[in-house]
């Protein structure tokens, strides 16, 4: 399924957002996030319920929302002078942050509230635009690339697995033990890409408003 762009509102339609956002922010971390009702948000918003239903349908896909929005990377990936270096830099960053309570939580909260994998397929997106940065780079500098559906089915999906249905080994080793494997099948399955070939696939970025 391919996710629908992430399009920010604009004008009273993103104060709207910014505000529902920020107030279901600071509601779980001041009565925790079992106790919160759609009134308790839309009281602390300055809106009335009734604007978050509509927009929302109801206060699990509120959540979830939040949750995509947060999981959003706010930075590309560090550039460290080589493709190898840069992804186990970013696959380790990726183990730490999405396998924190916080991160544990957000991805919760994004899955439940996704009827129709729109948000799933938004978090999925997100990683996939992070290494495309990593490899347009390794182009510009020259070096053979993997796909990115090979590092997502072989970095990406394994971490996600693992802090789904069987938490353990989520260090840094783990990362660039599932960085290594890509690498080495991309060079026994498919041979190193030249460098003259064409760039990875990239995905178009959402402008901020």
């Amino acid at each position: 399924m391919s996710p629908k762009p992430m399009v920010r509102p604009g004008g009273r339609s993103a104060r709207v957002q910014e505000s529902v956002h920020a107030a279901v922010r600071e509601l779980v971390g001041e009565v925790g996030r079992d106790a919160l009702t759609v009134p308790m948000v839309a009281t602390r918003a300055g809106v009335t319920p009734s604007t978050i239903y509509r927009r929302w349908g109801d206060l699990q896909e509120l959540l979830s929302d939040v949750a995509v929005e947060r999981l959003r990377p706010e930075t590309d990936p560090a550039d460290l002078g080589s493709l190898r270096a840069d992804l186990d830099a970013w696959a380790e960053q990726f183990i730490d942050e999405m396998a924190s309570p916080p991160g544990r939580a957000y991805i919760r909260d994004a899955l439940l509230g996704d009827p129709d994998g729109t948000n799933a397929g938004q978090c999925s997106a997100y990683a996939a635009e992070q290494i495309d940065v990593m490899l347009a780079r390794a182009v510009q500098r020259g070096e053979p690339v993997p796909e990115t559906e090979l590092l997502i089915d072989r970095v990406v999906a394994p971490i996600m697995y693992r802090i789904l249905f069987r938490p353990g080994r989520l260090d840094a080793a783990y990362a660039r033990e599932l960085v290594t494997n890509a690498v080495s099948a991309q060079q026994t399955e498919a041979g190193a890409r030249p460098a003259q070939a064409a760039a990875p696939r990239r995905s178009k970025k959402k402008p901020d408003s």
